[in-house]
């Protein structure tokens, strides 16, 4: 890619993503637009990414991730933990799928394309990671059941430290030496204690909460444009040779996660509504945290091509499946209700 292209391109996707601001066709589309443009600058001005001056800009992932899990942290009361004894089924039945379906069509999905194998070990934990905050925004904007997604994320985080070191250990340990213990540490300091901080905020100081949140949103979608956009930059020569494979693996990842968790929430007997609330939890990752891991645990940058992958491109998907269900199915007010 010449650099008039990239530029041109990366202006393009900023256009695009101030347009989708008022644009109906376009609703939800707006971060998605960012990353992409983030993603397009970093590809094509890889520099600019990497260090400034003596400070390497990888050192900023790991705070970075705990500032997107405190801003989400800030979303969640204790009464969201509670609801979980209100939808206990759905809630694990979610969890299970989160933790079987995606780790092991990572898995798959990296044997069949031939990854090597810290590429495959990278595609394997975003598999294994917990779903984010954007299958709760997806799920308000596909009409599903927005308080089982908040609950599902909650509890998919909490259990995280156990679950997704597990996953890596019996599945991606056959590409790369995996540490059951580092990786659980790393994900209680990086994950669940700024969760936990933002939730005490939330519930001991509203009114700093309420302050807070007016500006996290923003902070958070930054820090994954960020993110996205250095590991890029760092991986940049070895997405040349592998892109499109990784790309093509991560696609049909991420589109599996979606059809095997709604129809296996199906057939468990969930209603429609819920089980898009699954698909929405099951195929959208958690990114930051998998990027986290990969630079922090596995020490290794191919590792994190596959959530820089991965993200924005389930980012699109989700996107489009919300706008096509708001549109095409109707206002579902009883949980259970069964059509």
């Amino acid at each position: 890619m010449s650099i008039y292209a990239g530029i041109a391109i990366t202006l393009g996707f900023v256009l695009l993503a101030v347009y989708s601001r008022n644009s109906r066709w376009l609703q939800g589309l707006g971060f998605t637009f960012m990353v992409l443009a983030f993603a397009t600058a970093a590809f094509t001005f890889p520099e600019f990414f990497i260090s400034w001056g003596d400070f390497e800009l990888r050192r900023t992932i790991a705070p970075l991730v705990q500032l997107i899990l405190f801003g989400m942290g800030m979303t969640l009361t204790l009464e969201d933990f509670k609801r979980i004894l209100a939808f206990p089924k759905a809630v694990f039945i979610g969890f299970g799928l989160q933790y079987t379906i995606m780790p092991v069509v990572g898995f798959s999905c990296a044997y069949a394309f031939g990854l090597q194998a810290e590429v495959a070990a990278g595609l394997i934990l975003i598999g294994s990671c917990p779903g984010g905050v954007a299958s709760n925004v997806m799920a308000y904007l596909g009409r599903a059941n927005v308080p089982l997604s908040v609950s599902m994320t909650a509890f998919s985080t909490m259990l995280s430290p156990v679950m997704t070191p597990l996953a890596m250990m019996l599945l991606a340990g056959t590409y790369v030496p995996v540490s059951f213990l580092p990786m659980m540490w790393t994900i209680l300091n990086m994950i669940i204690l700024p969760l936990i901080l933002g939730i005490l905020i939330h519930h001991f100081l509203p009114w700093l909460a309420k302050k807070l949140v007016r500006i996290l949103p923003f902070l958070a979608m930054l820090a994954i444009c960020i993110i996205i956009a250095v590991t890029i930059a760092l991986s940049r020569d070895d997405l040349i040779v592998v892109g499109l494979t990784l790309f093509a693996a991560a696609v049909c990842h991420n589109a599996l996660g979606i059809v095997f968790g709604y129809n296996a929430a199906r057939i468990l007997g969930l209603s429609r509504r819920d089980c898009r609330t699954v698909a929405f939890e099951v195929g959208l990752q958690n990114g930051g945290m998998a990027t986290g891991l990969a630079f922090n645990v596995l020490e290794s940058v191919q590792a994190a091509m596959g959530s820089a992958t991965y993200g924005p491109w389930s980012a699109i998907t989700g996107s489009a499946l919300a706008s096509w269900w708001r549109r095409t199915v109707k206002d579902e007010t009883v949980d259970n209700e069964k059509e």
